[in-house]
């Protein structure tokens, strides 16, 4: 069981449905109706809105958020055409101008890629929200050996034929090699609901193309990329051992947005989401003047 589904449990949501960019699009909007969207949540690579779910608890019912299955993933369908980066991103903008017009939009990992490449398009958002952002070349970082061998793998599910390849894919071992490398609490009940939560939901995509194309959307792409259009307020809630992008190209990146935050979570890696959602939710209501989560 989720250690946040007390506090989820709090939180109203409702299931929708459209077709967004020619993507036929599954997002969920949870909190008060009665109040215009505060924010919009991205997700990750081989993630959908599950994985967020864990913020949602942090913020409570009275903060209005919105999580869309990013094309591929979870319930929504894949692109017509290749999914680069500049297609999440265009299909970002047109989502967030029909659902929630001005509100913040908020990425983790590749989804911070995705955010940052919408604000380069024209999405309108008051603020920006990057959760341990892809700050840096993820090939460059602490297990840059380990996303090379990530990089074969996904390359090898390329080329074996398509029923060997997607049963490649979503190899249960592989999937948990995944996730005891990304989760770095000791705390073995959490540890297993992350691995329950990646064992359940990490394999949810539509066809083999849209994770194959997804990946290297991800690794040929970062946030520093799109700085330029990083202009406004921005949060990084960042990790202190996040084996993807370490503290010092966070750092860096950070001087490179006018008005940049930066708050670093201590003694967790990539997963923040699922470790320390409540300590990154104290931050994005800060920033954002949010309702306490009680109140």
């Amino acid at each position: 069981m989720s250690p946040y589904s007390d506090l989820l449990a709090r939180v109203p949501v409702d299931e929708h449905s459209g077709t967004i960019d020619a993507v036929d699009t599954r997002w969920w909007e949870y909190g008060d109706e009665k109040t215009s969207v505060d924010l919009v949540l991205v997700h990750g690579f081989r993630g959908d809105h599950h994985g967020l779910e864990p913020l949602i608890a942090g913020l409570g019912p009275r903060v209005r958020a919105v999580i869309p299955d990013l094309p591929g993933f979870g319930a929504s369908s894949c692109f017509e055409t290749e999914a680069t980066i500049q297609a999440y991103a265009q299909w970002l903008v047109a989502f967030c101008a029909r659902v929630a017009p001005g509100a913040a939009v908020l990425g983790h990992s590749f989804g911070s890629i995705v955010v940052a490449a919408a604000r380069g398009r024209g999405l309108v958002s008051p603020h920006t929200i990057l959760i341990n952002p892809i700050a840096a070349n993820a090939l460059q970082g602490p297990r840059g050996l380990m996303t090379r061998l990530a990089v074969g793998y996904y390359k090898f599910a390329a080329w074996l034929p398509e029923r060997l390849g997607y049963a490649l894919l979503k190899n249960k071992a592989i999937v948990r090699v995944m996730s005891v490398t990304m989760a770095k609490t000791t705390d073995r009940q959490l540890r297993r609901w992350i691995h329950h939560e990646h064992d359940t939901y990490f394999s949810v995509f539509d066809g083999r193309r849209a994770v194959l194309e997804a990946f290297q959307a991800s690794v040929t792409h970062d946030v520093s990329e799109f700085a330029d259009a990083l202009t406004g307020p921005t949060l990084m809630i960042v990790a202190e051992k996040d084996d993807i992008t370490p503290l010092a190209k966070q750092f860096e990146l950070a001087q490179r947005l006018p008005r940049a935050q930066v708050s670093v979570i201590n003694h967790v890696g990539h997963l923040v989401h699922y470790e320390t959602p409540l300590e990154a939710t104290d931050a994005i209501r800060t920033f954002l003047s949010l309702p306490d989560r009680f109140s």
